[in-house]
């Protein structure tokens, strides 16, 4: 069994109260503020590789806001034959708020990775999170990525997806021949259309932003990711 990274941020008197544990991942203190934590993830050596498995638990408690940050991309090595999980479980309590904007993750040619996660938000919670999932290093087709979503809002569905791509074998409707999909996600409220980003309204309380293209610098999306990390955080001032 994988060991664990843990966050873990709940109210507490003069400041949030913290649980960190570490695994294939290091969480790092930023900052605590009074029911807020701002807290970096770091490797704690070369990941992907063949073989490897992250498992990460977060647990936003009541009222409390946790702001998550990746110190670098991370990249998926050519396995070998042997391919690599990345599992992450997230709880959201009543008032709480999630922000966790994802570096790029690099599928390496030879690569075989499933990437998954749950995400469990009680009726007045919300999480406003971005993911880049980039095909190949520079040259490279990229590998096979298997990245499966489970979104819940008040123990009901909002949002399933199982997306699954292949480097080697593009398949339109799903990339075609971009290399970088970018997503900014808000779960837990909408997102009202403002004339500049196109998204998709989910059936539930959620807004889904998705580019697909050739080079990460060049997406449109990072204004929407501030202008929905905004709207998720509007009624706190601590960030």
């Amino acid at each position: 069994m994988p060991k664990t990274t843990r966050v873990i941020v709940g109210p507490a008197e003069g400041g949030a109260q913290l649980t960190l544990a570490s695994g294939e991942l290091l969480p790092r203190v930023v900052a605590v503020r009074e029911n807020s934590a701002h807290v970096a993830l770091v490797a704690g050596g070369a990941l992907l590789l063949g073989g490897d498995h992250v498992d990460l638990e977060i647990a936003v408690g009541p009222g409390c806001t946790l702001e998550l940050e990746e110190i670098s991309g991370t990249v998926a090595y050519d396995g070998r034959g042997r391919a690599a999980r990345w599992d992450t479980r997230i709880t959201v309590a009543d008032g709480g708020r999630l922000l966790w904007q994802g570096l790029p993750f690099v599928v390496a040619t030879g690569a075989d990775v499933t990437r998954t996660m749950s995400l469990d938000l009680a009726p007045d919670a919300t999480a406003c999170l971005r993911e880049v999932f980039v095909m190949g290093r520079h040259g490279e087709a990229g590998g096979e990525l298997a990245a499966i979503t489970r979104v819940t809002h008040g123990d009901v569905p909002l949002f399933v997806e199982d997306l699954r791509i292949n480097g080697a074998h593009r398949r339109p409707g799903v990339m075609g021949r971009a290399r970088i999909a970018d997503v900014v996600s808000l779960y837990g409220r909408r997102a009202e259309p403002d004339g500049r980003t196109v998204a998709l309204q989910l059936a539930g309380p959620g807004s889904i932003a998705r580019d697909l293209g050739s080079h990460a610098h060049a997406s449109p999306l990072d204004s929407t990711w501030q202008a929905w990390r905004d709207l998720a955080t509007q009624e706190l001032t601590q960030f």
